[in-house]
């Protein structure tokens, strides 16, 4: 089984039992929207988690790209590699835990996976003429910051698919967290095949809500769980 999921935010502990709801194994992929790091408690810790995975394949968000930033800025400024660790380090809760492993691990990040029947971007793609742009003619600026793509009249057409994150759903919903379809002129109601979707959106805002979710690309079926469950 393939799974999505966005902006995990370092909530490692709710990720570990997202895991076990799913009965995630072996042969099972999880293709995770960016934003694994900042807001929660545990960002290095679930970076590490991540970079252990062998089926785990991850994209860069606003918060990586972020930190990359800063972390190129301080390259520039610097030849001292200790000094340039520790700043980073005090970047993150857990710092401590923070290696050049997983500093190289995050700028090596792609900004978007494309598979036979989605692509994923962390916030959006530009819409021109009813139709998505493609990932690798995107500025990747766009790819993490893009505002508009949330926006429930862009629903591009043709093309695969798009999971995204970015933007939290409650914003759309009324205040409810949860995983939003857009289903394709003339699919049928709640279809199980994600090409009757234009795209879905998986930012549930958990380091607010509490609420991590994941998608099954097989099934379009939702896993939810909640903090204080």
């Amino acid at each position: 089984m393939d799974y999505c999921i966005s902006d995990i935010h370092g909530h490692y502990d709710l990720f570990c039992r997202l895991m076990d709801r799913i009965d995630f194994c072996r042969g099972d992929r999880l293709f995770v929207a960016g934003d694994i790091i900042e807001k929660g408690p545990d960002s290095i810790r679930l970076a590490k988690l991540l970079y252990s995975m062998p089926d785990v394949y991850c994209i860069a968000g606003n918060h990586e790209y972020d930190f990359l930033r800063y972390f190129h800025l301080l390259m520039r400024d610097t030849d001292d590699y200790d000094f340039v660790l520790a700043k980073l380090q005090a970047y993150f809760p857990d710092g401590d835990l923070l290696d050049w492993d997983i500093v190289d691990y995050l700028e090596g990040l792609p900004y978007y996976i494309e598979e036979e029947k989605f692509i994923m971007v962390h916030a959006g793609l530009p819409v021109r003429d009813g139709k998505a742009a493609r990932p690798e003619d995107t500025p990747e600026r766009t790819l993490v910051y893009d505002r508009v793509f949330k926006e429930p009249d862009v629903l591009p057409e043709g093309g695969k698919c798009v999971f995204f994150g970015h933007t939290p759903t409650w914003y759309l919903t009324g205040g409810r967290h949860e995983i939003l379809f857009y289903p394709r002129k003339g699919a049928r109601k709640n279809s199980t095949d994600v090409a009757d979707y234009c795209k879905i959106h998986l930012d549930l805002d958990t380091a607010l809500s509490g609420t991590l979710g994941c998608v099954s690309v097989d099934t379009c079926e939702c896993f939810y769980v909640k903090k204080h469950d």
